[in-house]
């Protein structure tokens, strides 16, 4: 009998076939996932589980003996080929599965170096899964030297997971500054401070003109003509929604795969959820690339699978490692035309909190737990306090939700 089928064994293909069951759908469920390992973390492989501090099973979501006691079909190591939506089938390396439902939770892709530039050369890591992150760990040794390329959070985490092993790190970024794309320059400035308290040599305004090396990488021309020597290279310049299968079976894509307020695609049987999907926020299509809008979303759509005609409701929320820095983002920043930089008094931490005029949209919150917390709860009721209120350092943030 056709049941479920979730293509991509990450955060939200593991979430929707988990909350299908939670629901106590009694179909049959089918996951299907590229990957030879069940599914597991991802933000820890640049960070944890890259430092030797997490092994593979505590990376796992789930116990792998879930998905059989579940009465879960987890097919690992497994490409899906072809979607037929007439027929409702897809295909796979192995098979051809019916479906009544069937959830695209394919997930991005790494942009990477093309071969001209040397993105062919051995010696030069994406960080997708945990096959690239095994294959770079051993180089990983004190006194390499790295180069990074790129400068939003992945190659940030990269950065200080290398130098806290020791490594001499180079990280080069186009734009004028790091995290340009996603943070204000007030948020550059304190990570550019502190990894180059940390012996991380940054340069923004500096692009690659390509990678050298005879099969193996040795060095790298910059743009501005100077010539490193490295031995070996991190490639972090952003990610692509997968969309192939979409586009494959004639599923509408915009900014990722479109849906609608209840996550469904254009065809009526297919939905979408994690990174490759795309969905109004604020009157703009966005996708929100991030472990908690995965899950969330996932779940919406396994409610909607089950009837429940759910609108989905984002509420962004982001984090990211570095050293003993914990960030912690809520909302998002798109449109902000002022930050208010608000210390915590204690010297151990700050917060930046973007304004579009009186609204309030996002705040970054560095080793500041409460100034997230408030701000979360904020951002997600709706509601702004004046860009005064939140520079008085005199005025206890909690006192803001009661207002």
């Amino acid at each position: 009998m056709p049941g479920i089928v979730v293509v991509g064994a990450g955060q939200a293909g593991a979430s929707v076939v988990a909350k299908l069951r939670a629901l106590n759908y009694q179909g049959e469920i089918t996951l299907i996932g590229e990957e030879p390992a069940p599914p597991y973390q991802r933000p820890p492989l640049s960070k944890k589980y890259l430092l030797g501090e997490m092994d593979l099973e505590r990376m796992y979501l789930r116990p792998e003996s879930f998905y059989a006691e579940q009465s879960i079909d987890l097919r690992l190591n497994e490409e899906v080929t072809s979607i037929v939506p007439g027929a409702k089938e897809v295909t796979t390396t192995n098979h051809t599965i019916e479906y009544d439902h069937l959830v695209l939770a394919t997930g991005s892709v790494p942009r990477t170096l093309p071969a001209t530039m040397g993105g062919d050369l051995d010696g030069v890591y994406l960080v997708r899964g945990l096959s690239d992150v095994d294959a770079m760990a051993p180089e990983f040794k004190e006194g390499a030297h790295v180069l990074i390329v790129g400068g939003g959070y992945i190659g940030l985490e990269a950065a200080a997971v290398a130098a806290k092993k020791g490594l001499k790190v180079t990280l080069i970024e186009m734009a004028d500054r790091i995290l340009k794309r996603v943070a204000s320059p007030e948020t550059s400035d304190y990570f550019r401070d502190i990894h180059q308290s940390h012996g991380v040599e940054i340069r923004e305004n500096t692009g690659l003109e390509r990678l050298v090396g005879n099969g193996r990488v040795t060095g790298a021309h910059l743009a501005d003509g100077e010539e490193l020597n490295v031995d070996f290279v991190i490639v972090g310049v952003g990610i692509d929604p997968a969309t192939q299968l979409a586009d494959m079976a004639g599923v509408e894509v915009e900014n990722g795969i479109k849906t609608d307020e209840f996550c469904r695609t254009s065809d009526p049987f297919i939905w979408a959820a994690g990174d490759c999907a795309s969905f109004l926020f604020r009157g703009q299509r966005v996708r929100l690339e991030s472990v908690p809008n995965a899950h969330d979303m996932a779940e919406c759509v396994a409610e909607n699978i089950m009837g429940a005609e759910k609108t989905y409701v984002a509420q962004p929320w982001f984090w990211s490692d570095q050293y003993d820095i914990k960030l912690q983002i809520s909302g998002l920043n798109t449109g902000y035309d002022h930050v208010i930089t608000r210390p915590d008094g204690k010297g151990k931490g700050v917060s930046f909190w973007y304004f579009k005029g009186d609204e309030l949209l996002a705040v970054d919150a560095v080793n500041e737990p409460r100034a997230y917390m408030v701000g979360k709860r904020l951002i997600d009721a709706g509601k702004s306090p004046s860009p005064d209120q939140i520079a008085d350092t005199g005025l206890e943030l909690k006192t803001l939700l009661k207002a």
